[in-house]
């Protein structure tokens, strides 16, 4: 995620000792393909911005198969910021852009309205006419047909249901290949209705890989995403998709920053709208948790009231998929704030509540994992320090190898920071190895997925 192509390549530079303008002139899909990875742009990385999936993109480049189809030319100029017409995708077909009385039929022939009685009124009248008709066509056409529009929003609805599920480096690249398609019929003129559930879809969309990467610890990468779905979201003028974005983007400041940043972001999604919603309960338990962390006692312990005074007016249904906010998630983020303010016993108290929820067997393994390190925090400051250590060790091992992100292993680095010297035995040694130790096979995972890619 986060290649970016140069377009100065596109005007200066040269391949196999030509222009590589020669090759777009000719259409020549597989030199470009070339061209682009010689730059370091992995073939990969090429396939998510084009739309086609990663063989396919390495047949193209090996010559065993051929680009011809205009709509896929189309999007290969689009995705990776080529000039259309530089690769004969004008609107004439003949590379030039026609100019505007080119664009629309017979204008340049188009008589005065209002000139002088006997200068033909009717004919003007019916050239009106047909420009009207031809805007009204224009107007109501869309390169993206009703059933189409549905299966983007099934997939996104899809990739919401498993992404609580799934590693997040795997779920990045699945996401990657939707962003392209929605990014490229964004691009085009939709109607107003069309183009409001894209942005809608993007926002979803944009959340999700902004939540991986901020559970794989790329805090700048996520923050950039964050960004753009709080724009594709309130692009979309649904306010409970607005007050969701935000609400989320709290998030990485919580675990990667300034949890004051979080209340800012807390506050911004509780501002959009007073409707009551699961996101504003989710915005408000986030804020109260954050607050907790800042040490603002009082008023952490009025925004857990807050919090819980939504979630009885909307509380979402038990459901794993991406983005609501059940009993458990409450609990969870209660967890949090309880910890932090010290309230140990009624940290225990909501932490089993939330975990017997979750189940001995939990789709959504990372929230578990977390609550458990919570619970570690709490063994800390009740001065059980090698149990707190031997706890969060098992909360991290117990993990599928693929999400002991750097969430996890940051929280564990905080059960260890809270651990004072002079308590710091075997067991908060091993637990700091045992971190040391999932960094770097995390490291050597990713450098090895890298070489990997064709």
């Amino acid at each position: 995620m986060g290649v970016q192509v140069d377009p100065s390549w596109w005007t200066s530079g040269v391949w196999e000792g030509r222009p590589i303008r020669d090759f777009l002139e000719r259409r020549d899909v597989a030199a470009t393909f070339r061209f682009l990875h010689a730059r370091g742009v992995s073939y990969g990385a090429i396939a998510a911005l084009v739309g086609v999936s990663p063989n396919r993109a390495a047949e193209i480049t090996k010559g065993k198969r051929q680009v011809t189809a205009y709509d896929v030319l189309e999007r290969i100029a689009v995705g990776l910021g080529v000039p259309r017409v530089w690769m004969g995708l004008g609107q004439d077909g003949t590379g030039a852009r026609p100019s505007i009385d080119q664009e629309v039929e017979g204008s340049a022939d188009f008589p005065p309205v209002g000139r002088p009685a006997g200068g033909r009124p009717d004919e003007a009248i019916n050239a009106l006419a047909r420009l009207r008709t031809g805007l009204d066509e224009a107007l109501a056409s869309s390169t993206v047909t009703p059933r189409q529009l549905d299966l983007i929003e099934e997939a996104a609805g899809e990739h919401m249901r498993i992404y609580p599920a799934a590693p997040p480096g795997v779920m990045l690249s699945r996401l990657a290949a939707e962003c392209v398609e929605v990014q490229i019929l964004s691009r085009r003129r939709q109607p107003a209705a069309v183009q409001a559930r894209l942005s809608g879809t993007a926002a979803l969309l944009a959340t999700m890989c902004a939540d991986a990467l901020m559970r794989l610890g790329d805090v700048d990468e996520a923050r950039l995403w964050y960004r753009t779905a709080i724009h594709a979201a309130d692009d979309s003028s649904d306010s409970r998709l607005r007050v969701l974005v935000r609400a989320q983007a709290a998030m990485l400041p919580y675990y990667f920053g300034d949890p004051w940043q979080t209340v800012v972001l807390a506050e911004a999604a509780l501002a959009v709208t007073a409707t009551p919603s699961s996101s504003a309960a989710l915005a408000a338990a986030g804020r109260a948790r954050a607050l907790a962390r800042l040490g603002s006692a009082e008023q952490a312990r009025q925004a857990i009231v807050q919090a819980r005074q939504l979630f009885e007016q909307v509380g979402d249904d038990d459901s794993d998929t991406a983005f609501r906010f059940p009993v458990k998630r409450m609990l969870f983020y209660l967890s949090g704030a309880s910890t932090w303010l010290g309230d140990t016993s009624e940290a225990y108290r909501v932490q089993d509540e939330a975990l017997c929820l979750y189940g001995p067997s939990p789709s959504v393994p990372i929230d578990p994992a977390l609550l458990a390190l919570d619970r570690s925090m709490c063994l800390v400051r009740d001065r059980r320090a090698a149990e707190a250590a031997a706890s969060a060790l098992d909360a991290v091992a117990t993990l599928p190898e693929a999400q002991r992100t750097e969430i996890v292993l940051t929280r564990a680095s905080d059960v260890v920071s809270a651990i004072p010297v002079r308590h710091r035995g075997s067991e908060t040694a091993e637990l700091t190895d045992y971190v040391r130790a999932c960094r770097e096979r995390a490291r050597t995972l990713a450098a090895g997925t890298a070489a990997l890619d064709p």
